[in-house]
This record gives structure tokens, sequence and C-alpha cells, in this order.
């Protein structure tokens, strides 16, 4: 039997786990089905049940959970080797006080949550440090602690995303317009271009396709870029900057496109395995 927690993805048994914890019933169709399909929204207390009791799951999220936030992002590159720029980690602001060491200008500070660019800020002089520093204040107050600090590295104003639905990878440019805006996200009026540069897209996929061979990372948008001064020095080498479990789809040709191959992907892992979903290729 196949499961699907999915709203999506139809399968032998289909059951929705949205604004509810997973329960005792959760549980045993966890153990009796042969593959489980979760939401690309699943919480951490639905993908812990099933990674306990299911045989096999799709997709794979072990580093979501295992590495959780911005900063366990960073550990896990370090930890693989992974290029990115070069990091600073700190769970607090009185860490950062701590640090005392000077801060090369311009940087970037990264809260370790957020999406589409919203907590992510250039520091061009000490004025906007201290700006920045003093929301983070406001946020720890809130219970929202951690953040990063890594050098603004000039990266001809685009970010190469790398999006991951099962074997695919689909990439493209995300390319801010406007020279003195900071931000490659749409919200922030980036464009995407999936034509330019095929070479340096080419050796960008090659970094998160050997990402995802050591992790098992099934479904994610990786963001990288390509320093200015490494390809001014003939360098091809693409730095990872995140990992978003949520991502946008416009990229990937609207809703449709992206369910579209998410069922294609379902449907390949699960032949992988000798398994068969039913109604192969449709959705609900």
């Amino acid at each position: 039997m196949i499961l699907s927690f999915h709203p999506i993805i139809t399968a032998d048994e289909n059951r929705l786990c949205a604004g509810r914890l997973p329960d005792a019933a959760d549980a045993a169709a966890i153990r009796r089905a042969a593959a489980v399909i979760l939401p690309q929204g699943c919480g951490p207390e639905l993908y812990r049940l099933a990674r306990e009791n299911g045989p096999h799951l799709f997709p794979n999220l072990d580093v979501r959970f295992d590495h959780p936030g911005k900063r366990g992002q960073i550990a896990l590159f370090r930890q693989l080797g992974i290029p990115h720029p070069p990091t600073r980690l700190y769970g607090s602001v009185a860490a950062f006080r701590q640090d005392g060491d000077a801060i090369p200008l311009p940087a970037v500070i990264k809260l370790d949550w957020g999406g589409e660019g919203r907590t992510v800020f250039k520091i061009d002089d000490q004025q906007g440090l201290a700006k920045v520093l003093a929301h983070l204040r406001a946020c720890e107050g809130t219970g929202q602690r951690g953040f990063l600090l890594q050098p603004y590295l000039p990266h001809r104003q685009r970010c190469l995303r790398v999006t991951v639905i099962g074997h695919r990878l689909v990439a493209y440019w995300r390319i801010q317009p406007q020279p003195d805006r900071f931000g490659t996200s749409l919200a922030q009026g980036a464009r995407i271009d999936g034509a330019a540069d095929p070479h340096l897209q080419a050796a960008g996929v090659a970094v998160v396709r050997d990402f995802c061979r050591r992790t098992g990372l099934q479904l994610a948008g990786c963001d990288l870029i390509f320093a200015e001064h490494n390809l001014a020095a003939g360098r091809v080498a693409p730095l990872m900057l995140e990992i978003n479990y949520f991502f946008g789809r416009t990229g990937l040709g609207g809703s449709e496109a992206y369910y579209q191959m998410l069922a294609e992907a379902v449907d390949h892992w699960l032949a992988e395995m000798g398994l068969r979903r039913r109604l192969s290729g449709t959705m609900n």
C-alpha cells in the first residue's frame, strides 16, 4: 500500500495532517504502507513519525530537520566541504558583541529564519549595522534568536536557483535589474532568466547534484552565487548560499507545471522500488 499525506498526490490511501498533529491512526497507516508521500510543508512531528515507522519516504527531508535554520545549513556545508561564503555564526546579539572583531564592510546579516529576502540585510556602514542589531534585539524579545554574518561578495546582481524535484534539477537565474537595490528574490523585483551563461548554470547544477547525492535531499530550492572576483580570475566557483524548503514556482512555469514535475518525480521514485502509484500521473 502506498500512503500519501500530500493534498495533491493521489495514492492507495490518502490522509491529511494539515492543521493538526499526527495521531495513532496516522501512525498505523504509516506502518501498513510500503511507501509514504509527505507534503512539502511537512512538520517535524509528522516527519519523525514517518521516519521512525515508514520504510520509504518521499521527499527525504533529513537535512531540513537535522540541520535547521540558516545556521544549521552553514554547519552542514562546513561538514561536507560545500563551497560557501565565509561565515560567522551567532546565537544572539550579545554573542556578536562579545566577539569584538572588526567587521569588514560591506557585509550581509541573515536571520536564522525567513524567506524571499525579508530577513537578509546588507550592511554598508556602522549606522546600518546599529539599525539591524536593534531589529535583532527586538526579534530576540519574541523568542527568535540567531543570525549569521558574511562579507558582501559582488555577484553581478544575480543568484542561481537550482530547484530539486526528485532526480530533476531545474536551474534559472534571478537577476536584480536595479543596480542600487540589494536582493534577488522576485518579491524584491528580480526577473527570471533561464538561458544566460549555461556553463555557469551547469557548474551550479553539478554542485547541487553532488549535495543531493551525499545528503539524500529530494525537494528544495538551492541558491548559489558566482563571486565577481572568481569570475574575473577565470574561476567557475559556485558558492552555496542556502537551501529553501518552500520555494516559488514562477521559474518552474507555475504551479501546474510544478505539480506535474512533482507527480513524475514521485512515480519515478516508486518505480525505482518496484512500486506503482494507483492513478499514476493524476492529481486531485
